[in-house]
């Protein structure tokens, strides 16, 4: 996939001051698009997957870092265990599913099926080929039940993700994202092509669509991202409250202890 152009080339990355600027006005969308899922009941699900190193967990971190946990839920699953290994693929993740009032964020998905567990081997190709023929059926009872279901997959460069992978070798801040599973999938960037197209053909609905977001310039794919979820929500503008704070009680006699708790080191 080619990286977004204008007439004159690449688009330039994104400065920091015009990205936090822009990352504010979203924000204040975000919190009225979060009081309108509150007080409509609405229910919805926004599923993010990728290639690794795209930026999954640095756009919903960018999403929830000023609206409430209690609306914005995320997502993220663990390897299942031996019991939900035993079940019907997609039970464990229906009951993540949104209840009223409620936006949820799976951070990969049940899309994992048609992406690492088949490129590397998790599960067999039957099981693959079962998967993909059911979900949109699964998909489309979510909608019908209420969902508003938005899928995004987000798109990054080889030569971008060699470079990220590679800071994150060198970086101590972030070795910890540099998983054995990303060193195996780091040499399989075509068959997670041939993956990604056959789960695109398959699972791009007209109840449930693809939306694909190119993320070499996280900044920018960010704010990309954030202006279409809010522009698929159908939220009203939060209006301004007239707010005046309450004047303070007196001490009425109050006084700070003399000896109050420890108080922690002071360094800086």
């Amino acid at each position: 996939m080619a990286k977004h152009k204008h007439e004159d080339g690449p688009l330039p990355r994104m400065r920091e001051k015009e990205y936090q600027h822009e990352l504010r006005r979203l924000h204040g969308e975000l919190v009225a698009m979060q009081e309108w899922t509150k007080t409509s009941g609405a229910k919805v699900c926004v599923v993010f997957e990728g290639r690794d190193t795209a930026g999954k967990g640095g756009v919903i971190k960018a999403i929830t870092e000023r609206v409430s946990p209690r609306v914005f839920r995320v997502v993220a699953l663990p390897a299942p265990s031996e019991r939900e290994r035993s079940q019907m693929f997609l039970q464990r993740y229906v009951a993540h599913l949104p209840a009223a009032g409620e936006v949820v964020m799976f951070d990969r998905s049940w899309y994992n099926r048609a992406g690492v567990e088949r490129v590397l081997g998790f599960c067999r190709p039957e099981q693959t080929e079962q998967f993909l023929r059911q979900v949109p059926g699964v998909e489309r009872a979510m909608v019908d039940s209420g969902i508003i279901l938005i899928k995004y997959w987000l798109e990054v460069s080889q030569q971008e993700q060699t470079r990220r992978l590679e800071n994150r070798i060198n970086d101590p801040r972030k070795v910890w994202k540099l998983s054995d599973l990303d060193l195996k999938s780091y040499s399989r960037w075509y068959d997670y092509s041939r993956a990604r197209d056959e789960m695109f053909r398959t699972t791009d609905t007209a109840w449930a669509p693809w939306y694909v977001a190119h993320t070499d310039d996280k900044k920018r794919g960010r704010l990309n991202i954030i202006s279409h979820l809010l522009s698929s929500v159908p939220y009203e503008p939060l209006k301004h409250r007239e707010v005046s704070l309450p004047k303070q009680r007196k001490a009425g006699g109050y006084r700070e202890p003399e000896r109050p708790p420890h108080r922690i080191p002071e360094p800086f």
